[in-house]
């Protein structure tokens, strides 16, 4: 809607309705930018649509108004709080009814956020060129560790958390707490020499790095370069449960696994128990089924070379009278005495069997042996 001033003679005057929506149209056309400066006076309820909150100069106390849309404030998580110096992208605009000034946000950064972004590319890729990153550097975690490490901070919930899953899901577990600062300046050093402590335990078969969630710059101790080469290089299989699923400091791409919470990474270190006593259920009762299965077979193999024993002597015997049988006749067929039997006759000369007639001459006296009995003759002629 145009703007048009009332005419009072040769002065030209605005309604408040008028200059306010000719400042707020002038206001609109003013680009999106970045500002800087303390928050204060953060308001925020679950039933209000909008969070309310002052930007504050720091050097001279000069303030502005901010408002941003609820959904896109919670999106961000930033855990803002009073006295939080930040970077808040936005539009200025003008409430046309109560003429009040305001800066409408779009986005909202901690302060110095892009620079500590930076610093972990560069990092984050220094490091995936070493290699440190490599999932062929990946280790399994041991499915029986004799000793869990574990390495959280002093607040209950994280290590409460740890505990009671471990417990829950196998209660023979053991497991060493190496309670450390997870968050601030001294994080990472500390963080460091816990994994060196617990590394000292003969037993420890595996380690748990946990902390809850956080605010950018609370988890960035878990980026640090001393931390993330630790890991990398400790002598059991480490499991990074840092913040939330959205987060990724470097040491989760460091460790061997990464869980998205630290009953997660509980779940991971050991076995489930139940589960166990169910396969062992099963391997027993298969163990059960295969011994009778074989001692079955075992019976029935014994049962018929029992049967083949009982009938061996019979067979034996059946079968070497066969061949005794077979030898008798052959022995028979091959007799001279068989051969008399079909006509033949043996011719003898003194004791010499004849074979040829010129082993007689004639009027030769001869015995002529036949199948019944013999008789004796005189040789006539010899041809």
């Amino acid at each position: 809607m145009k703007v048009e001033a009332l005419q009072y003679g040769d002065r030209k005057v605005f309604t408040v309705s008028a200059f306010n929506r000719g400042v707020a149209d002038w206001l609109s056309r003013l680009p999106s930018l970045w500002i800087e400066g303390e928050v204060t006076e953060l308001k925020r309820q679950d039933r209000w649509q909008t969070v309310f909150f002052t930007l504050k100069d720091p050097s001279d106390g000069a303030c502005v108004r901010v408002t941003m849309a609820r959904g896109r404030f919670d999106a961000l998580d930033l855990g803002l709080e009073n006295g939080r110096r930040v970077h808040v992208f936005g539009r200025p605009e003008l409430f046309e009814a109560k003429g009040d000034f305001s800066l409408r946000a779009l986005s909202i950064e901690h302060f110095g956020l892009g620079d500590h972004l930076a610093a972990l590319e560069r990092l984050k890729a220094k490091l995936a060129a070493e290699g440190l990153f490599a999932r062929e550097q990946k280790r399994p975690l041991p499915r029986f560790p004799r000793l869990v490490g574990v390495v959280t901070g002093n607040d209950a919930a994280a290590k409460r958390d740890i505990l009671t899953a471990i417990q829950t899901r196998f209660p023979p577990a053991r497991v060493l707490v190496a309670e450390t600062y997870v968050q601030g300046p001294y994080a990472a050093g500390a963080i460091v020499d816990a994994i060196g402590e617990l590394c000292k335990a003969d037993e420890l078969d595996v380690i748990v790095v946990a902390r809850g969630g956080g605010s950018f710059e609370d988890l960035l101790p878990f980026s640090d370069e001393r931390l993330v080469r630790t890991v990398a290089s400790c002598r059991v299989p480490i499991v990074s449960a840092v913040g939330h699923e959205q987060d990724t400091p470097l040491c989760d791409l460091a460790a061997d696994v990464r869980a998205s919470t630290p009953s997660v990474a509980a779940r991971l270190v050991v076995p489930d128990a139940d589960e166990l006593v169910e396969r062992l259920d099963r391997a027993r009762a298969g163990l059960a089924r295969g011994a009778r299965r074989t001692l079955e077979r075992d019976r029935d193999r014994l049962e018929r070379t029992r049967e083949r024993l009982g009938r061996a002597p019979a067979l034996a015997l059946e079968r070497r009278g066969a061949r005794l049988e077979h030898a008798a006749a052959r022995l028979r067929a091959l007799a001279p005495h068989a051969t008399l039997e079909r006509g033949y006759a043996i011719v003898r000369a003194g004791e010499s069997i004849i074979r040829s007639g010129q082993q007689v001459e004639p009027g030769a006296r001869i015995e002529v042996e036949l199948a019944e009995g013999g008789l004796g003759a005189r040789v006539e002629d010899v041809r």
